[in-house]
């Protein structure tokens, strides 16, 4: 006996395909409706949050250095004064790995591993965020050319031009006038930390030592932005330093002279 033909039930199908349907249609429509709760959340919701962090990481505040006053002697003669120079300093922030790039400093600079801990022990001094550490002075015309060629593997490392403290009288004044240095772990803690940001030389000894307050000025600072590799595009806003002042002292270099010529005769 031959099987009974079973007619398809089309209705069925279609109600079977409507469901399905519907059902898609109610998932994306959650989906949508989760993506757009989602985006308002963080648009409206935490949008100073993510203006914030996105300005903090663009914009940054960097110190000007004040120049420091000059030393006179009672006839207006130069004792004291500044005198350009070339640094190189580092933005550990900048760098990434900051440690493979003294790394490569030394390499490029053709220096020793006692210059590369020295390097290491100023970069671990206390700073403030994104301040940039000068860790080698006084470059010649051959380092700077060094570090210029070889800039895209030295993230966070630039040279910087700056004035250092010059003593045209040689030792005739030693005593009595004194010098300047860089600051140490003991006289960090007890420096004004925001007049002296982007500072790193303080008088030691003599007059640098007891006008230190006079001579250092009142620092500054730039409000820039920059690229996502640290570099600067644009001055937001500047506040200029305000230099150190001169002190004139009773000494007199030609005396001074004098004397040292007849106890030397």
């Amino acid at each position: 006996m031959s099987q009974p033909i079973r007619l398809k039930d089309h209705e069925k199908d279609a109600r079977l395909v409507r469901n399905r349907v519907v059902v898609g249609a109610v998932a994306i429509m959650l989906l949508i409706c989760v993506l757009i709760a989602r985006l308002y959340y963080l648009q409206i919701i935490q949008y100073d949050y993510h203006s914030t962090l996105s300005e903090n990481n663009r914009v940054h505040v960097q110190p000007i250095p004040p120049t420091r006053g000059l030393i006179f002697d009672r006839n207006g003669v130069i004792i004291a004064d500044n005198r350009p120079s070339f640094s190189l300093s580092m933005t550990r922030e900048r760098a990434g790995n900051w440690e493979q790039v003294l790394d490569t400093i030394v390499e490029v600079l053709q220096l020793t591993e006692d210059d590369r801990a020295l390097f290491e022990k100023r970069m671990k001094q206390g700073r403030r965020p994104f301040e940039p550490v000068p860790i080698l002075f006084e470059l010649n015309e051959d380092q700077i050319a060094r570090v210029a060629v070889n800039q895209f593997r030295l993230p966070g490392v630039e040279v910087v031009a700056q004035l250092v403290r010059h003593y045209p009288q040689g030792a005739h004044f030693a005593h009595s006038v004194g010098y300047v240095g860089r600051i140490n772990e003991k006289e960090l803690k007890s420096l004004d930390p925001v007049n002296y940001s982007g500072t790193h030389h303080i008088g030691k000894t003599g007059i640098e030592r007891f006008y230190e307050p006079e001579l250092h000025g009142q620092v500054g600072y730039e409000e820039v932005e920059t690229n996502a590799r640290g570099r600067v595009l644009r001055v937001l806003k500047r506040t200029d330093p305000v230099p150190g002042k001169d002190i004139v002292l009773s000494l007199d270099i030609k005396l001074q002279e004098a004397a040292e010529a007849a106890l030397g005769g």
